[in-house]
């Protein structure tokens, strides 16, 4: 290393100490202890343009451990990204762009939202799945248009969460080789050492899990080491990489290197200074960049811009080469759906039920799948129940990336990381599909989608008791609530095959994510002839079969399975002589979208007899039926029986509906 290196490395270590320290808030010991090895990659090894961020054949990079973010802006801010000092300045203020945790959209040059520790590491598999998989369907001799490494830094807290378990072991399986991940081996946790509680041979579990693993020991300052053993990873095209790098945590503080007392709260100004003179630094200027440090860093951005123009002659000879190719390749990278694809989605009619709504799914998706090429995705091994096979295409091997089916394997964590890792990437619109019960494994990564607004399509079927027999282990009754809570997740319970293909056209064109909650029993497919157009779907809830008089005395709002047993209570009622409307509500997110006037339409305010009927948690019905409503629901779990018998015993028959709707009428002032 020489002196100027050195300088280079003290800048983004003091950098890191002043924002944390100038906060009073943050990690500051992680920073400090990585920064050579984040300096070497980011000027050194990786392609990047800081003048465009967004070129598409840039490295990816993801910081796993979010909490060292201070590494990342450092980096970012030296290496001419539009990122200032006084951005730095203000690390975890109000506004800033530089919040505490890596923000995807937020700050220029952050990849993903990383925090939730493990969940970057999965992206980044999900990024180099994607990098294969894109280069197999459009590279030709020649033209190698998509090639570019994914760097992964991850620490020990990473490689403690489950889901990296499961996307190293995906990531070995499918040889994902322009994988590189190094491990900051720094051996502290907020609680102390790692000895408390992490013990195993991290080398020897990646090497079972057909990883290339160099074990670089405590040489994280060796650059010339470091740098080759970058340079052997990016060489390995079968096999994704581990760099095992003992660090300091803390580094070159006097009383707090090596403890955690470094890891999540500033060192102090005292120990500041004194850390600073150990380093030879400057004690009282903080934030300070000198010039030839600023000019070493800012080189970056000359070879990342000539990089960038030199791929884009590459494009420029590929559209004249492979013109229709390359009419393919930037309409998946704008993401822009082809002209007229709505005209392909399938219609349905009574006489092709009745029919679950998985299995019109499958039916939509393959043929979606014609229309938008770079559709792709996959189930936790759960394909043939949940009808998501795209047919026509293979899986995706190690032998061959260019399929478009996922074979996940058993674990829904890793794919919904994962399939965030591919919406990130760019070029692909994934989806993901279990049962929907299953969604509590899952779940971390599908709310780091809705925080991020990713566009992925969440298939989650056996939506209700009306999965059976296999118990309440397999019967979702709280996860529609809590879903719905979420925010920026796009929640659809389809009610028949209509209606699923229009929650399809829904979750195809909106930002963010958008989950169809779909059923395992068969249901009728009603007739649109007589009643409402399954376009209302749209506007999120819609009036499906409405009062005959002028003005309804009450009004029957469900979803799903449960909007047939509506309609069978609505005609019971008539011939009671009560005139009643029924409601479809398969969205609460895009009715809240539309106007007061239109919701006032669906739901007049003057009917203030309203019921609610959805097999499952009734935590949020209130919203919509109101003070004097009635909320048919299930506050207990399920039970293992026929769904038939289960749906009766929890009440959701026409009598109990009709039984309800009369008491309610009955107390109305």
């Amino acid at each position: 290393m020489n002196d100027l290196e050195r300088r280079c490395i003290t800048t983004i270590r003091t950098l890191a100490m002043d924002a944390v320290q100038q906060a009073n808030s943050g990690h500051p010991g992680a920073p400090m202890g990585m920064a050579s090895l984040g300096f070497l990659l980011w000027t050194r090894k990786m392609s990047h343009n800081p003048g465009n961020p967004a070129w598409f054949n840039r490295d990816r990079f993801i910081l796993s451990n979010g909490h060292a973010s201070m590494l990342l802006y450092a980096l970012l801010h030296l290496t001419g990204y539009d990122l200032s000092l006084d951005d730095l300045r203000n690390f975890r203020q109000w506004g800033s762009k530089t919040p505490g945790h890596p923000e995807q959209g937020h700050t220029p040059g952050v990849e993903t939202t990383t925090g939730p520790l493990g969940q970057g590491f999965a992206n980044g598999v999900g990024m180099a799945l994607a990098e294969a998989h894109l280069a197999a369907r459009f590279n030709r001799p020649g033209f190698p248009l998509v090639q570019h490494d994914t760097w992964l830094f991850c620490g020990d807290g990473d490689l403690m969460e489950g889901v990296s378990c499961e996307a190293a072991s995906l990531a070995g399986h499918l040889g994902l080789g322009r994988l590189i991940c190094i491990y900051d081996d720094n051996r502290i946790t907020i609680e102390g050492s790692t000895e408390l509680t992490f013990s195993e041979d991290v080398a020897g579990r990646f090497r079972a899990c057909g990883w290339q693993v160099q074990d670089l020991g405590d040489a994280a300052d060796d650059l010339d080491a470091v740098a080759a053993a970058m340079e052997s990873a990016r060489l390995e095209q079968t096999k994704p990489s581990l760099i095992i790098v003992r660090t300091h945590i803390g580094y070159g503080s006097p009383h707090r290197q090596d403890s955690s007392a470094a890891h999540g709260e500033p060192l102090g100004a005292e120990e500041s200074r004194l850390t600073k003179r150990a380093y030879g630094w400057p004690e009282d200027e903080p934030f300070l960049v000198p010039d030839d440090v600023r000019e070493e860093m800012l080189s970056v951005r000359h070879r990342g811009a000539e990089r960038e123009t030199a791929w884009q002659e590459l494009l420029e000879g590929y559209r004249r080469t492979f013109p229709q190719l390359a009419r393919q390749f930037e309409a998946a990278l704008a993401g822009t759906l082809p002209t007229g694809w709505e005209s392909g989605l399938p219609s349905f009619t009574p006489a092709d039920g009745p029919l679950a709504t998985r299995a019109a799914s499958g039916t939509i998706l393959n043929t979606m799948a014609r229309s938008v090429p770079w559709l792709l995705g996959g189930s936790a091994d759960l394909a043939p129940s949940t009808k998501t096979f795209i047919t026509g295409s293979p899986y995706i091997s190690r032998d061959n990336y260019a399929g478009r089916n996922i074979a996940w394997g058993v674990r829904e964590h890793a794919m919904c990381s994962c399939s965030n890792g591919l919406a990130l990437h760019g070029g692909l619109l994934p989806y993901a599909s279990t049962f929907f019960i299953f969604t509590d494994y899952a779940r971390p990564a599908m709310r780091l989608a809705a925080l991020m607004k990713l566009t992925v399509i969440y298939v989650m079927t056996h939506d209700s008791l009306g999965v059976g027999e296999d118990g309440p282990t397999h019967q979702p009754v709280e996860q529609l609530a809590s879903l719905r809570a979420m925010p920026g997740m796009t929640v659809i319970r389809p009610a028949d095959a209509t209606e699923t293909a229009v929650a399809w056209q829904v979750a195809l064109t909106r930002q963010g994510p958008t989950l169809l909650a779909l059923s395992r029993q068969n249901l009728p497919v009603l007739d649109r002839c007589t009643l409402a157009p399954a376009e209302g779907l749209l506007q999120g809830a819609y009036i499906l079969s409405p009062e005959q008089g002028e003005t309804p005395e009450l009004i029957i709002m469900a979803t799903g399975s449960e909007l047939h047993l509506a309609l069978a209570a609505q005609d019971n009622l008539l011939e009671q002589g009560i005139d009643c409307r029924v409601v479809s509500f398969p969205c609460w997110e895009l009715f809240r979208e539309q106007t007061e006037e239109y919701r006032q339409l669906v739901l007049p305010p003057t009917v203030r007899c309203r019921i609610s009927l959805e097999a499952g948690s009734p935590q949020g019905w209130h919203e919509w039926v109101g003070d004097k409503g009635a909320v048919m629901g299930i506050s207990r779990f399920g039970a293992s029986a026929p769904a038939g018998k289960l749906f009766a015993e929890y009440g959701f028959t026409v009598e109990n509906v009709v039984k309800g709707a009369r008491q309610l009428l009955s107390v109305q002032p």
